[in-house]
């Protein structure tokens, strides 16, 4: 007989992009579960920004207003090596390839968004 609890053994509620989650707010498994799921966009909206939050090089820097024309290195303070970072956790979580010349072309909150979605989309084509 198992003493692990449901959450730890099924399958929608881990594994490694799950865990890779952890770190961030309980909602971002939620958003995840939900986009992968029922491809809820607002869920995927509010997962980006939990992420993109995490991987701010400068967290004393708070967003208070979160828009699709937000931009990546202007104003959310954004580097080289925080858009690396924050690349190769999308990539991991979703396990999708993203290149450097894709990347270079995403420059606000809703291109990301989009990007990721589309990504996202391929793969399961």
């Amino acid at each position: 007989m198992s003493t692990q609890s449901n959450a730890c053994t099924n399958p929608a509620t881990s594994g490694p992009s799950v865990d890779k989650l952890r770190r961030l707010p309980p909602s971002a498994t939620e958003d995840f579960l939900s986009f992968k799921g029922k491809g809820d966009e607002e869920a995927l909206t509010r997962l980006i920004i939990a992420v993109l939050t995490d991987h701010s090089p400068d967290k004393a820097k708070a967003v208070t207003q979160w828009g699709p024309e937000l931009r990546l290195i202007e104003d959310i303070g954004f580097d080289s090596l925080a858009i690396a970072e924050t690349v190769f956790f999308f990539e991991d979580l979703f396990q999708i390839s993203i290149s450097n010349e894709e990347i270079m072309q995403v420059r606000t909150l809703g291109e990301l968004r989009a990007f990721v979605k589309t990504k996202v989309t391929a793969l399961a084509s």
